[in-house]
């Protein structure tokens, strides 16, 4: 097996230079090479990995119901100068919707049909490997393993929003730092599962390299997945690829019951109007 000593060692990009997700690395990864039906049995894992999985899934449910969990990671987010103004629960609820509807789900969509990717069948990969990863658009409601587990199972368009997240987590970019060293490894839990399903076999250490450039610098250079940059993406990027930006845009939404029911009806295209500047 080829030694992953000088991934780990690689330098980073410059500083203050933009870095992109383009083209991938010399390598090949399960996702492009193993038919369907073997990358869902490895994502899927033995017996005894599922029911864990089905048991996280059931307490990651279990947090919507637990209001004083939210209100905690919203204030330490808010002493954090990640947010100004603390959404309301209805401002949430709309926003995460409009975040999975017109930047989540279409920028996705437009990657994997260039890469080739089928994205339902990447969407059963995912749930296959960690369901509770697809049940929080916003991630205000998830583990730090959750959140980990889902920055490692997918090349993100921007990493920022979710590694500002963990910050609402008392080590939460630490443990980061040492899961995806471990995924590179070779030695983390889910490699095997999370193999299955990235496309892309330098995803990891560039995540690597920006996690730590992050933790010594939170103005670090983000790694922009290349669709992202794009003229149809990019407004929306600036709006929901960092947190600060995700909870002014939450924050001018409508915050009564008829006016947000009106906002998911009638809108259907991302108001460019609420757009960060």
């Amino acid at each position: 097996m080829q030694s992953i000593q000088p991934i780990l060692d690689a330098p980073a990009a410059p500083m203050g230079e933009p870095a992109t997700m383009g083209p991938m690395m010399e390598g090949t990864v399960a996702r492009t090479t193993e038919p369907a039906w073997k990358l869902m049995l490895q994502a899927a894992g033995t017996p005894r990995e599922m029911a864990g999985k089905i048991r996280r899934l059931g307490s990651a449910i279990a947090v919507y119901a637990r209001g004083r969990e939210l209100d905690g990671r919203l204030e330490r987010l808010k002493r954090l100068g990640y947010i100004d103004t603390v959404p309301t629960r209805l401002q949430l609820v709309v926003g995460s919707a409009d975040m999975l509807r017109f930047w989540i789900v279409p920028a996705a969509e437009d990657y994997y049909e260039a890469q080739g990717i089928d994205f339902n069948f990447h969407q059963v990969l995912r749930f296959l490997d960690e369901p509770a990863s697809l049940v929080d658009p916003t991630g205000f409601l998830s583990t730090v393993d959750n959140i980990i587990g889902h920055l490692m199972q997918v090349v993100h368009a921007n990493p920022t929003y979710d590694l500002q997240l963990l910050e609402s987590h008392e080590g939460g970019l630490e443990e980061l730092e040492a899961q995806v060293e471990q995924m590179l490894a070779g030695t983390h839990p889910r490699t095997r599962s999370i193999g299955a399903i990235v496309e892309d076999p330098g995803y990891h250490a560039r995540l690597l390299g920006y996690v730590r450039d992050y933790i010594r610098d939170r103005d670090a250079e983000a790694p922009l997945r290349d669709n992202v940059t794009s003229d149809r993406f990019a407004p929306i990027e600036r709006t929901f690829g960092t947190l600060p930006a995700a909870m002014r845009y939450f924050a001018k939404l409508p915050r009564t019951p008829v006016a947000a029911a009106r906002h998911l009806l009638t809108v259907d295209e991302f108001p460019m109007a609420l757009a960060e500047r």
